[in-house]
């Protein structure tokens, strides 16, 4: 079976897959068009975000099997598509779920204890002690919107510190634990201190963060999101921000990254986004939660281990 890798991922897939008798390419280099020819008969894709996985790029490879996304989203694959065509489609959540669940611990702690600013006036020289007065993560309500691998993965991370943890999932039921209470949304509206995003990019989820759902938490909340940056429509949350409803934001992904995330910065930035650059209250970094040098090798494996499952060749 003859596998494209798109995109550049950890050796450890190739390897595995070379062992057990598939034909592995390298196009990382190569255009969109020039891709064309070579998954004509390519039995697999590995992709991550370089190219959407449209019906116009698969109509290209019609001997196509399955696509192995390298991360949790599948936003950028054509779902109804590949279904109709038949053609399987793997993520790997699995292989970084610790790393966002640390990441997102990592970025609420820094938030509160105002690390991000402490560190910024100790280099100018300032010993502010006042203005970076923290709060502290014990005896509040963490509130969880989705609690798939990621979810799970924030909330065992929290287990060490004296929080009630409350998570909502539509499509999950009965997943409640000693620690992580299962609750409906409106129970998150009343009694969360900070909401979480582990939700995937949809239809239904595409700015779901808008005026109205921060509008309706009965106390002034933190929000942390690890998901998509399309989850939150940036304005309201600004406009949150500057009204108190919301204290404070981190935030790894933001609705204007691009699918090269290497250009963002060539883009017009919007007034929005100059607020959350220069506001003190908001912590953020560049889509890198799920992207340890440990999740890096743990993803590719992930995907080893589910295309050897079903496609084994020897």
């Amino acid at each position: 079976m003859k596998v494209v890798f798109l995109d550049t991922v950890h050796s450890v897939l190739q390897e595995r897959l070379e062992k057990e008798g598939f034909s592995c390419i390298d196009a990382t280099e190569l255009s969109r068009e020039d891709c064309f020819s070579v998954v004509a008969d390519a039995s697999g894709i590995v992709v991550r975000s370089r190219f959407p996985m449209d019906e116009d790029f698969l109509s290209h490879a019609p001997q196509l099997k399955f696509i192995a996304r390298s991360g949790a989203g599948m936003e950028n694959i054509d779902e109804a598509y590949t279904e109709k065509r038949g053609i399987v489609c793997y993520n790997a959540p699995e292989g970084n779920r610790n790393a966002v669940g640390e990441h997102a611990l990592g970025m609420l702690l820094a938030l509160f204890n105002k690390l991000h600013t402490a560190d910024r006036d100790v280099r100018k020289g300032k010993w502010e002690r006042e203005h970076n007065r923290g709060v502290e993560l014990d005896g509040k309500t963490v509130g969880l919107i989705g609690f798939g691998n990621n979810g799970q993965a924030f909330a065992k991370k929290l287990r060490g510190f004296d929080v009630d943890v409350l998570a909502y999932d539509k499509y999950k039921h009965n997943y409640g634990t000693a620690d992580v209470e299962e609750v409906d949304l409106s129970a998150i509206f009343e009694h969360a201190d900070v909401l979480s995003f582990h939700i995937p990019q949809t239809d239904e989820t595409r700015f779901m963060g808008d005026a109205s759902f921060f509008a309706s938490f009965k106390k002034p909340i933190y929000v942390v999101n690890l998901s998509r940056g399309k989850i939150i429509r940036t304005s309201a949350l600004v406009e949150a921000l500057k009204s108190g409803k919301v204290l404070g934001a981190a935030l790894d992904v933001l609705e204007y990254e691009k699918t090269s995330f290497e250009s963002f910065f060539e883009q017009q930035l919007s007034p929005d986004f100059e607020y959350l650059l220069n506001a003190d209250n908001v912590i953020l970094s560049p889509h890198v939660g799920g992207w340890t040098h440990e999740s890096y090798f743990k993803l590719s494996d992930v995907l080893a281990d589910k295309i050897l499952k079903d496609w084994k060749t020897n």
